[in-house]
């Protein structure tokens, strides 16, 4: 990896998302030498794809480059690669441009969409996790509609028009609020020529309510704000197959539909050669102790969604949310240090600062240690809290300008079709094209 060799012991961090640049910052200009790897050499802002989904934004307003994040650390190292391999006996990672020694591995990547093992909707349905998904998905909603447009058989328009989201979680529902939002002020001036009224957006929900993690009460308001705009909720509903035409669910229901987005849960990024079966969490998260260190492993420690810090309280570890990352991240480094300096490491401690989801334009829920509220003051909140955590001056402008601007348009500029994406349509749909 041509990373010279220091005076300082290394910390290898694998993952540039919250936790762990939060770790790099924490351990900026102390004695250590820091090595940052990473398979984008970008940071994503992830509770905004959706918006890039839905043409609300363009996906470099919620990207930063890591190298800029870090710019000017001394003894610190990027480097854009895949890690393959963990040899903790070694104290090597191997990975697709090398192998590297470390002295302390903190492993920060994140977490992947998880199928269940269901092979049909991972071939045919849409995930949502990375930039070039949420383009992938852009380009789809969009296509969508042009080709309804190219057919005059009304049944598979509609199920080029119908839209079903899986997973009732801040993602799903997010999504929902955007895309009826997009059916009703967009599409009737986009598509004049198509009844736009027609379109539907499903929201299938396998829990009894919307919002899981969060109070009762916003799970309510967030249900009655989508049916409000016309969102069709389904609770106690799983879908178990996908044909890349037809969902078929755990009881009757079907949906006919070209257009499947899979926002139902995630797992742990797996890691080669972490074999203790004590490290195995829910998920495949890793199992880590209260000072972040992987169960079973000496110097080897996981934070951010990837880590499982179970208790009495959070039997399955903290919310994969920003804030447990970012904590987590600062905490550890402290730690680091700490430990570097022959002092004892402290536990962590979560400081819950709440969760909210925002519906659409006006409409949001807020959940706070001591306050619960909804509607549009909530919606300001939200706004206000994720473009304080964006990442960079700019992307903060850019995103609260497209904000304004759509606000008062009632408009989303940024619906092109710029890299198409080719699914594969059943037979049928290209024959009804083609007459």
């Amino acid at each position: 990896m041509n990373i010279p060799q220091s005076s300082f012991p290394r910390v290898v961090i694998i993952g540039g998302g919250f936790a762990g640049l939060s770790l790099a910052k924490s351990l900026c200009r102390k004695e250590v030498q820091v090595v940052l790897i990473d398979k984008h050499n970008y940071h994503t802002f992830q509770p905004l794809l959706y918006q890039v989904s839905t043409g609300g934004l363009e996906p470099d307003s919620i990207a930063y480059p890591i190298r800029k994040v870090l710019q000017g650390f001394p003894d610190f190292y990027f480097r854009l690669a895949e890690v393959e391999q963990v040899d903790p006996e070694k104290k090597t990672i191997v990975t697709s441009i090398g192998p590297l020694e470390y002295d302390s591995l903190v492993i920060a990547a994140g977490t992947e969409t998880n199928f269940f093992g269901n092979t049909s909707l991972e071939e045919n349905s849409m995930a949502m996790k990375t930039i070039p998904q949420s383009l992938n998905l852009r380009s789809l909603i969009l296509q969508n509609f042009e080709n309804a447009l190219l057919t005059d058989d009304l049944h598979k328009r509609d199920a080029l028009m119908n839209f079903v989201i899986v997973g009732g979680g801040p993602t799903g529902v997010e999504l929902a609020g955007a895309l009826a939002e997009i059916k009703k002020g967009i599409l009737p001036k986009d598509y004049p020529d198509l009844d736009t009224r027609r379109a539907q957006i499903n929201l299938v929900q396998g829990a009894s309510r919307l919002l899981p993690a969060m109070s009762e009460q916003a799970s309510k308001k967030a249900e009655d704000f989508l049916e409000d705009l016309g969102v069709h909720v389904w609770k106690g509903l799983r879908v178990t197959e996908y044909d890349g035409w037809t969902a078929k669910t755990n009881d009757k229901t079907q949906f006919e539909t070209a257009a499947l987005i899979w926002a139902a849960g995630v797992k742990g990024v797996r890691l080669e050669g972490l074999t203790q079966a004590s490290c195995q969490g829910k998920g495949g998260r890793l199992k880590v102790d209260t000072f972040n260190q992987v169960e079973g492993y000496q110097d080897i420690y996981a934070i951010g969604d990837i880590a499982e810090m179970s208790s009495e309280e959070l039997p399955y570890g903290h919310p994969m949310m920003a804030q447990p990352a970012l904590q987590q991240g600062r905490h550890l480094g402290k730690n680091l240090v700490a430990k570097l300096e022959g002092k004892a490491m402290k536990p962590f401690v979560y400081n819950d600062k709440g969760s909210m989801a925002t519906i659409g334009r006006n409409k949001a829920v807020v959940d706070l240690p001591k306050f619960r509220f909804q509607g549009i003051f909530a919606w300001y909140v939200w706004m206000f809290v994720h473009l304080y955590f964006l990442i960079g001056f700019r992307n903060r402008v850019v995103v609260f300008i497209n904000w304004v601007y759509n606000y008062i348009r009632f408009d989303r500029e940024a619906r092109l079709i710029i890299r198409p994406f080719q699914k594969g349509y059943p037979k049928e749909l290209y024959d009804s094209q083609s007459d």
